[in-house]
């Protein structure tokens, strides 16, 4: 069932709505074991800096009664080998409740928008394969298509 959405840019009003659907996403326990105004917090930090300048995009997805039910966050990289920049996509969640009515879609429809508008070159994401919007295809849908040939590194700083 698709439902229509409306999808605007996030303002820092929208940090509390943003924080209920990352403590909504089974995966990440550092947040959802936060006090809710410890996680707000944190959330508007984060909001705040991609809001500080044009490098970063996040927009929401509004359900009919202006309820947030999913973001998407996409930072603009100037490469210097690629004809234009690439838009990563760092985070896209939707409400478990929401999903597979649209949003997510819509979401990723802006972003598609604002890339072409910017002269990007490509779109890029990471999707993990054990969660469910890789298992049901939800990306390849859409048209995107998985980089067999490259491999996903990341480096994590321990922190205390």
């Amino acid at each position: 069932m698709t439902s229509s959405f409306t999808i605007r840019k996030a303002t820092l009003e929208d940090a509390g709505a943003i924080a209920e659907v990352l403590r909504s996403v089974e995966y990440f326990t550092n947040l959802s074991e936060l006090p809710f105004p410890e996680c707000c917090q944190r959330v508007t930090q984060h909001l705040q800096d991609c809001l500080a300048d044009d490098s970063h995009s996040v927009y929401v997805a509004l359900d009919e009664h202006q309820r947030v039910v999913g973001y998407i966050s996409v930072h603009w990289l100037p490469y210097l080998f690629l004809p234009g920049p690439e838009g990563y996509i760092s985070e896209l969640f939707v409400h478990a409740w929401a999903r597979g009515q649209g949003a997510g879609s819509q979401l990723l429809s802006a972003v598609k928008r604002e890339a072409e508008a910017r002269g990007c070159h490509r779109l890029s994401l990471i999707n993990i394969r054990k969660r469910e919007s890789y298992r049901r295809g939800f990306y390849r849908k859409d048209g995107w298509i998985e980089r067999e040939d490259a491999a996903n590194f990341v480096y994590t700083f321990e922190r205390d």
